[in-house]
């Protein structure tokens, strides 16, 4: 990733108030971005985008991204080069209890967002941030490849199959890239595995789960401990997606498409192994038990091929999954004793971006 690029770029965010958002922020503006977000008040009491100050370095706009018009006007006014589109309804157990606020959000929220793009003059290029549980599960125990057919059992899952399929019919009617010296605009899609880290509060999540647990000194509760999923620390597809927005501004045609970003095979591991390692760094007694019962449907087997982005993008992931785990026990350790928390996510972003990829 070229650091220089970035200075004094102008940038919409959606979804800046969410975990992933509150990190892709702090970054941009690390880098000396204009940044722009757009989204709803933050969902969870703490959260990262107020205990790290996000909205301190940055314009921010709290708003539904199913208001047309005014994510329309927000987008006009930043006349942004670059956009990348965060904002979700992100939980597989949440979209059963609402899928047609799941829907509305993922898949309507997805057209408004590339509607409000198609008219606004001066953007170069868009990156639109899916899931890796977009494809169509078939309980593969090998990686799923960018050309894999979309799906998903559950309402968020198929949510975010058919937000790719949205993002690819634009593509095709207004941004097509043999086209792009007419429109300028470079649009692809990135799928990630089940990111992690610091300052992630969210309801359902297996880290956030286990680490209330923890700090009450309580025995975590799990559901699905046999469930393999690509783990990967949060700034692992930021740095993914920034990269992927350079090469769109630079030559759009050739990657305006569908990108996985996960982490390596050694790093797809079972929920057991994640719950006994967190303990283990955690300390002071921390265990879990299995919740045992019926619960909504959720894949046991999901892993990403991310030899496309390793050889054309050349990314690749930089923290292996037990570095990842120390760095966030380090965070909520350091949130504990009260520490400035905006200037410790940053500190860590710095380390990252110093770190040598193995």
């Amino acid at each position: 990733m070229n650091t220089e690029f970035w200075a004094g770029k102008r940038v919409f965010l959606t979804g800046h108030t969410g975990f992933k958002g509150g990190w892709l922020s702090l970054w941009l503006q690390s880098l000396g971005a204009e940044v722009t977000g757009y989204a709803l008040a933050p969902c969870t009491e703490p959260s990262l985008y107020d205990l790290a100050r996000v909205g301190e370095g940055m314009t921010s706009h709290i708003s539904d991204i199913r208001d047309l018009s005014g994510l329309t006007a927000a987008v006009q006014a930043a006349r942004p080069e670059i956009v990348f589109h965060l904002a979700a309804q992100p939980l597989v157990r949440e979209s059963y209890r609402s899928p047609v606020e799941t829907y509305a959000t993922n898949v309507l929220g997805t057209v408004h967002l590339l509607e409000a793009i198609r008219q606004t003059p001066g953007i170069r290029a868009v990156v639109n941030i899916t899931s890796d549980k977009c494809y169509e599960n078939r309980e593969w125990h090998w990686g799923y490849r960018e050309d894999e057919a979309m799906g998903g059992h559950d309402p968020y899952s198929s949510s975010k199959g058919c937000a790719e399929l949205v993002t690819a019919a634009w593509r095709r009617s207004y941004f097509d890239p043999a086209q792009q010296a007419r429109h300028g605009v470079a649009l692809a899609s990135a799928r990630a595995g089940n990111v992690i880290g610091g300052g992630d509060w969210a309801e359902d999540r297996l880290i956030p789960d286990l680490l209330r647990a923890f700090q009450k000194g309580e025995p975590a509760v799990i559901r699905n401990p046999n469930a393999v999923r690509p783990w990967q620390h949060v700034l692992e597809p930021l740095s993914g997606y920034l990269l992927l927005a350079e090469k769109l501004c630079e030559d759009g045609p050739s990657y305006a498409q569908g990108w996985n970003f996960g982490p390596s095979d050694d790093d797809a591991r079972p929920v057991h192994w994640i719950a006994d390692r967190l303990a283990q760094n955690w300390g002071d007694g921390a265990r879990w038990v299995h919740e045992r019962g019926d619960h909504p449907h959720e894949a046991h087997w999901l892993k990403l091929d991310c030899a496309k982005a390793r050889a054309r993008l050349h990314w690749k992931p930089r923290w292996s999954l037990a570095q990842t785990l120390e760095r966030i026990v380090q965070w909520h350790r350091r949130h504990q004793a009260g520490a400035d928390l905006r200037a410790l996510t940053l500190q860590q972003i710095q380390e990252y971006s110093n770190h040598q990829a193995p």
